[in-house]
């Protein structure tokens, strides 16, 4: 039956024509989505407007208006009629009648009605005290009567929204932030509902308000879609039901993927999802770009009185190469090639994360369109921004949504595609898999300062539950992801191990804690086989806890610890027989042993600066190498206050530690004197490389006491804003007993911060201790540093010195 045979029958047979005509409407199974919506529209604008007209007879100056839902011609099944009779006051005795006339038979069919019946002033004084009437009152579309009337209500509606826009915008956000921690997040729900949590139908309708007001715009692709989308779930929802619900329970999302003709119910929720992430992101970046003009708005006026009325410039402040913040958000520098940097959007999103601050979405918009893929196995580079993006804790969420929702995560990470969206059936779970797993490493941020090889950690969070896309045990499917995600990425074949086995067993200690008897020497032992290291018993130990607290409430609790952390130390105590000391005495180098000599000769600092590249790939031209950061070796006649100077500098001269050793270094038989050999692979934070004769003239300086490190280091932070940026866990100084038997071993574990080197070796002179050997690693934005110190005779610490020593450093890094 067309659309024309239906309004036909409704015509010829009043209200319940129209009855029969709507049911055979719903029913018909050629049409849905929004062509059947849009005809039961059109249905019932056809109905009502015969109600209206048999009823208003001579009666001028007044007409019907659609509202709401009904304005933009999206009827459900089971949508309410929002109406308004709108009149000019001259008869309220007929308009009353007439309102009459059209709402008892609306009533008589049992559809919901939402009514009022005003003049203009006072649809206009409503709306300016209720703003759900001003929202409604966006949507006026005229049905029947006086066009006139309608239309100067509409042009007066607008022009009261855009007038008041700078104070009705931020009620209208308050609004969708209080329905949102009542409802919760439309794309992680299990019985969601569509229409008021986060990301739903309600937010769909904010931006269009947002939209109208002028003042700011939402991101369009896409969004349309994903509002269908919703506006057809609740469609088969109110068709499946028979009733006027907007939350899709779990007994029914089967009949209603039956009904839009899906697989089954998690193909249903991951469509659902899906729509409310694109509206989602879009309220995120229209609400950002609404309080950027609101405060621009109010800054401005000051800025011209005080710039003689000129337009200010936005401050731009550097955050990384070919990064930087401007107007709170992060962008692009002018000089970012992002066509010749494939790193460029993990660099960018590492540094908003450690910033405390979004993406804009003309970033990564532009990120999206231009980047070129990362090579295979990815640069060090690249990997070590996703360890920091993925240290960042909360603000981790937002960048990583912003990624996301432009396609790039898939595109760095193609097996994400599996797990993005999915639905878990589990009542302990309140995350999709995707969600789990960001918020697993964003809860192992937390325990970076638990473990010696923070990375590790960070990428077993993000991968432990890769396999639920694919069938069988997720754990055994992981495993598999895990070695081919890990080695893509540059893992070498040590840590790929270690991460696959992570992956494969990140259930072990649970699920062996809470039903196997920790008292039978074999369980432990079977545990102990299948770890086999200490270092990995550490990492999957942080990671368990981290996989519990990211699952729900009820997935962690103090006693489930307790028997985590018993059956760990079990554990430990059969591993520590396995775990041997590393000697440190690799014979120097012809270049080393070369420096060292003319370190002696001359009594000064002899330095060697290279940059670090790699092989170009197949998608580069020969001579564009991919740099891997700077070595730099360094030579000093044995003196106090080496390490602070040498730290400072680079500090000085904006140059990241990525590792650090430092050692005596025995010379050949003849060659009198002791020298400190420093070798370290460093990277410029922006910018082009310091000159060698720079670095030497400041670095002797340093030692003599004439260059003020302290001070210029102070100066430079003073001279640039300070960000809120991410809160890390506090730094952690432990002496690692019996790892050596020359030495005092001092471990730091603290966030990495330009400086951060300088002040560990400034303070370890301040208790006037030698360092004997130094290892440090900076794994994306955890520095991990061991110190192999001893007092003024050459002998390790007493215990209650070193005791004091940790206690003091801790307290300085604090600070």
């Amino acid at each position: 039956m067309t659309s024309t045979d239906v309004r036909k029958d409704a015509e010829d047979s009043g209200p319940s024509g129209y009855a029969a005509a709507r049911l055979r409407l719903l029913t018909e199974g050629a049409r849905s989505g929004p062509p059947r919506r849009a005809a039961l529209a059109e249905l019932t604008d056809d109905w009502l407007t015969g109600l209206f007209t048999a009823g208003a007879e001579d009666l001028k100056g007044v007409s019907l208006v659609a509202v709401g839902g009904y304005g933009r011609g999206e009827l459900s099944p089971r949508s309410d009629l929002d109406l308004l009779l709108l009149h000019d006051g001259d008869d309220p005795k007929a308009v009353a009648a007439l309102a009459d006339r059209l709402w008892y038979p609306v009533w008589d069919l049992g559809l919901a009605l939402d009514h009022s019946v005003r003049t203009p002033a006072e649809a206009r004084k409503t709306a300016a005290e209720d703003l759900k009437v001003q929202l409604g009152l966006l949507d006026a579309r005229h049905l029947a009567g006086d066009l006139g009337l309608t239309a100067g209500l509409r042009t007066a509606v607008l022009a009261d929204w855009r007038n008041q826009a700078p104070k009705r915008l931020p009620e209208l956000q308050e609004l969708c932030t209080e329905r949102a921690e009542r409802q919760g997040e439309l794309q992680y729900l299990l019985e969601p509902d569509l229409k008021e949590a986060r990301g739903g139908l309600r937010d769909a309708t904010a931006l269009r308000a947002v939209a109208a007001s002028w003042l700011a715009d939402a991101p369009r692709e896409g969004l349309d879609d994903a509002r269908r989308r919703l506006l057809d779930v609740r469609d088969a929802l109110h068709l499946a039901t028979g009733r006027a619900t907007d939350r899709l329970a779990l007994q029914e999302q089967d009949q209603v993927a039956a009904e839009l003709g899906l697989l089954d119910a998690d193909t249903l929720l991951r469509q659902v999802y899906e729509a409310a992430r694109v509206i989602s992101y879009a309220s995120d970046v229209t609400w950002r770009e609404v309080g950027r003009v609101l405060r621009s708005r109010a800054v401005r006026p000051r800025l011209r009185a005080m710039l003689g009325g000129g337009k200010p410039v936005a401050e731009r402040s550097p955050l990384a190469e070919g990064v930087v913040e401007q107007d709170g958000e992060v962008v692009l520098a002018r000089a970012a090639r992002p066509e010749r940097d494939p790193v460029l959007p993990l660099r960018a999103a590492a540094a908003a994360a450690q910033a405390g601050l979004p993406l804009s979405l003309h970033a990564v918009r532009r990120l999206a369109a231009t980047v070129r893929p990362l090579p295979t196995p990815w640069p060090a580079e690249a990997r070590e921004q996703l360890v920091t993006l993925l240290g960042s804790g909360r603000p981790t969420i937002e960048v990583w949504e912003a990624l996301e929702a432009e396609g790039l995560i898939t595109r760095l990470l193609p097996d994400w595609e599996r797990v993005r969206c999915r639905p878990q059936r589990n009542a302990v779970h309140i995350w999709t898999v995707d969600r789990h797993l960001i918020e697993t490493a964003v809860r192992a941020s937390e325990f970076t300062r638990r473990v010696s090889r923070p990375d590790l950690l960070l990428v077993s969070a993000l991968l432990h539950d890769i396999g639920k896309g694919w069938p069988g045990d997720h754990s055994v499917a992981g495993e598999i992801i895990a070695k081919d995600v890990a080695a893509r990425i540059g893992f070498d074949r040590a840590d790929v191990a270690v991460l696959s086995a992570l992956v494969r067993h990140h259930l072990l200690l649970i699920e062996t804690a809470t039903r196997r008897d920790l008292e039978d020497p074999a369980t432990v032992r079977s545990v102990a086989e299948a770890v086999g290291s200490q270092s990995t018993l550490e990492l999957l130990h942080a990671l368990t806890e981290a996989d519990a607290l990211a699952t729900g409430p009820a997935a962690w609790s103090s006693w489930r610890g307790s028997l985590v952390a018993d059956l760990v130390k079990r554990v430990a105590a059969v591993l520590a027989g396995d775990e041997l000391e590393a000697a440190d005495d690799a014979a120097p180098t012809a270049e080393q042993e070369r420096l060292a000599i003319e370190a002696i000769a001359t009594g000064s600092p002899v330095l060697s600066l290279r940059a670090q590249t790699e092989a170009p790939t197949d998608e580069q031209s020969a001579g564009d190498p991919e740099p891997l950061g700077v070595e730099l070796l360094i030579a000093v006649p044995d003196q106090e206050g080496v390490l602070p100077a040498v730290a400072g500098v680079l500090a000085m001269h904006r140059l990241t530690v990525r590792t650090a050793e430092l050692r005596a270094l025995d010379l050949p038989t003849g060659v009198e004197g002791s020298v400190l050999l420093l070798n370290w692979r460093v990277a410029a934070e922006y910018g082009s490389l310091p000159q060698a004769a720079r670095l030497r003239a400041d670095l002797v300086r340093a030692l003599d006491g004439s260059l003020d490190i302290a001070g210029r280091l102070a100066e430079r932070d003073a001279a640039y804003p300070r960000r809120r940026g991410v809160v890390a866990p506090p730094p952690r100084v432990t002496v690692a007993s019996a790892a050596s038997r020359h030495a005092t071993v001092i471990e730091v574990r603290a966030q990495d911060a330009p400086g951060l080197l300088f002040r560990i070796g400034r303070a370890l002179e301040d208790e006037a201790l030698r360092v004997r050997s130094m290892h440090v690693s900076t794994l994306g934005a955890n520095a991990v540093d061991a110190f192999y110190v001893t007092g003024a005779q050459g002998a390790p610490l007493p215990a209650d010195e070193a005791a004091s020593v940790t206690r003091k450093l801790e307290e300085t890094l604090r600070a």
